[in-house]
């Protein structure tokens, strides 16, 4: 786009924060930017009435908020890649340009196979943001393709993909949804009830200690101590009870009895094994039995 190219460097920074804001949060405010480029108030308005008019249709000034509010028909200026993206919204938005960094040729990070879509995780972050309840079209394993009413509170990488902690108004629970199984998201006409927001998600709120040893079966155990600075031959690690399970398994933690699990396909073990009857998703924590 022609306007943006003449924007300098420190310009089109702000003018992405503020396109972020709108796509992913729903609404952005001259103070949001005051606080966020330390700009004062007259700069601030200039780059709100610059983005609106390379965009007149993506905002609006809502008086009694002070704000500037996403429009339906909103259509986003920047390319936002997905994992800066999430990434961003869990470490907190950076410098507004949310594009891909160049690879290092000596540093290599493992390969994602996994691609949320944008439009996806900013349909749920708005919701998110303003405590809304949602309707997603959702296609699992064993159901296939179903319209699922949620409340999402959280975004959540599990180690391997990204999931939305949310209410199921179908099963009446607190559960995990699959961010890239999600086809489509639009907000409910049914408000949240006090039951579903997350202060009720008693599995998220409760924290859990899972106390790690190396494998009793390593000839070497000081190699695994050394990798995870373990102190005394143990690491202690904080958790909320709704992601021990996801932590576990991306560990290859085995949490059998008498830990059995042999053949070095898990170089830790859990030494407070009590501590699995307050986790949950039992199903794929190595060695666990189900209850």
């Amino acid at each position: 786009m022609d306007g943006l190219d003449n924007l300098s460097h420190a310009q089109r920074q702000r003018l992405a924060f503020i396109d972020f804001s709108l796509q992913y949060l729903g609404q952005v405010s001259r103070q949001d930017l005051i606080a966020k480029f330390a700009t004062g108030l007259a700069a601030a308005t200039r780059d709100l009435a610059s983005y609106r008019a390379l965009a007149p249709d993506n905002m609006q000034l809502m008086h009694r908020t002070k704000s500037y509010h996403r429009n339906s028909e909103f259509v986003p200026l920047f390319n936002h890649d997905p994992e800066v993206i999430l990434h961003g919204l869990a470490n907190g938005f950076g410098d507004g340009l949310s594009h891909p960094v160049q690879p290092s040729a000596v540093c290599v990070d493992a390969v994602q196979l996994i691609h949320p879509n944008t439009d996806i995780i900013a349909g749920i972050m708005r919701a998110i943001q303003h405590q809304q309840a949602t309707v997603v079209t959702y296609v699992s394993v064993s159901s296939g393709e179903t319209q699922r009413e949620i409340v999402p509170h959280t975004l959540v990488n599990n180690g391997q993909r990204w999931h939305v902690r949310s209410f199921d108004r179908t099963h009446q629970t607190f559960t995990d949804f699959v961010v890239t199984r999600i086809k489509s998201v639009k907000l409910s006409v049914n408000e949240p009830f006090d039951h579903e927001l997350a202060n009720q998600d008693n599995a998220w709120q409760q924290l859990v200690s899972l106390v790690l040893i190396p494998h009793p079966c390593l000839p070497h155990p000081e190699a695994i101590e050394l990798d995870y600075q373990m102190l005394d031959g143990r690491l202690t690690i904080q958790s909320r009870a709704a992601l021990a399970g996801y932590l576990l398994r991306q560990w290859s933690v085995d949490c059998s009895k008498d830990h059995q699990i042999r053949g070095g396909v898990c170089q830790l073990a859990l030494e407070n094994l009590d501590i699995l009857s307050e986790i949950e998703h039992l199903s794929i924590v190595p060695g666990a039995k189900p209850r």
